[in-house]
């Protein structure tokens, strides 16, 4: 029998992570589900800890290491159910997440995107995801593009998408190796409404090692050239491709990147910025350290 979710789990070098994270779906309230486990080459002892764990339930792939995008896709080619959730190894679920998304996709059965709110866990403290809505229900249909200015309203692990939904827009672009996720939440949000989840039963466990909170990731130039001509006629794609052009820049000085910076510079409407956006894209180099450091220090950003 076809299972409800597919969770998909790409596994690249997170010995000290997999463990709470598998354990974490299979303490789900919901269990009709399949984990597709992805072993994307890793080289310490990730397949070990996998191994560990005997569950009918776990299908378990290994695959020499060609990044993340491959990895996820090839957990979707081999998903049997219609709804698919991701898992990074790092980040794990509420015990009540499956249910949620479950109860959710009845309610709105002609909805194929769902997403939840998440919480992020540092070293020091576990933050609330801040977005750029106002909360006025606790389920609410929202667009992408408006949804997140301050954090992503779709984020890996916090997220439920119909089957049909990668059948029309694809999926994860293996050329983008910084940012492919955000780069298909975009196609999604150009064609789909979010169902989106205030309710926080995800979490993100912020590793000093992993990419995706690295200061060298951001957009490349490929990913913005993508989308110059639809971003003419969509203010909303506009305003969130501004957005993350103001992250590149910033990322590119502090890379010491100053032709990159110029470049991607000269195509921001400074408009789609806030004052406090505008003033930091003017400062050197080693003032936005010194706030990086601040930042870090505090637990909470000066550049959302």
């Amino acid at each position: 029998m076809m299972p409800y979710f597919s969770i998909v789990i790409p596994v690249f070098n997170k010995e000290k992570f997999v463990t709470h994270t598998i354990k974490s779906v299979l303490e789900q309230s919901f269990s009709d589900y399949e984990i597709i486990i992805v072993n994307d080459g890793s080289t310490d002892n990730s397949e070990a800890k996998i191994l560990e764990f005997k569950d009918d339930r776990i299908r378990y792939f290994s695959k020499k290491n060609e990044g993340v995008s491959k990895a996820r896709n090839f957990g979707i080619e081999q998903a049997k159910a219609d709804f698919i959730c991701f898992l990074d190894a790092d980040d794990y679920w509420h015990p009540d997440f499956l249910e949620t998304m479950h109860g959710q996709t009845h309610k709105f059965q002609e909805q194929k995107v769902f997403a939840t709110a998440i919480e992020i866990e540092t070293k020091n403290k576990l933050i609330e995801a801040q977005y750029s809505i106002s909360k006025k229900a606790e389920v609410e249909i929202v667009n992408f593009f408006e949804a997140s200015q301050k954090e992503c309203a779709l984020w890996t692990s916090g997220i439920c998408i119909h089957k049909s939904v990668f059948e029309k827009v694809g999926t994860f672009d293996t050329k983008i190796k910084h940012g492919e996720d955000t780069e298909l939440w975009i196609r999604i949000g150009l064609q789909f409404p979010i169902v989106f989840i205030w309710k926080i039963v995800a979490r993100y466990v912020y590793d000093a090692e992993s990419v995706s909170r690295n200061w060298n990731y951001f957009f490349e130039p490929y990913t913005f050239e993508k989308y110059a001509l639809e971003e003419k006629k969509n203010p909303n794609l506009k305003k969130y491709m501004d957005l993350n052009r103001f992250s590149a820049v910033i990322k590119s000085k502090l890379a010491h990147d100053k032709e990159t910076a110029a470049k991607i510079y000269a195509e921001i409407d400074l408009m789609n910025l806030d004052a406090r956006k505008r003033f930091l894209l003017q400062l050197p180099a080693f003032i936005l350290k010194i706030l990086i450091r601040l930042q870090q220090l505090l637990g909470n950003s000066v550049f959302r």
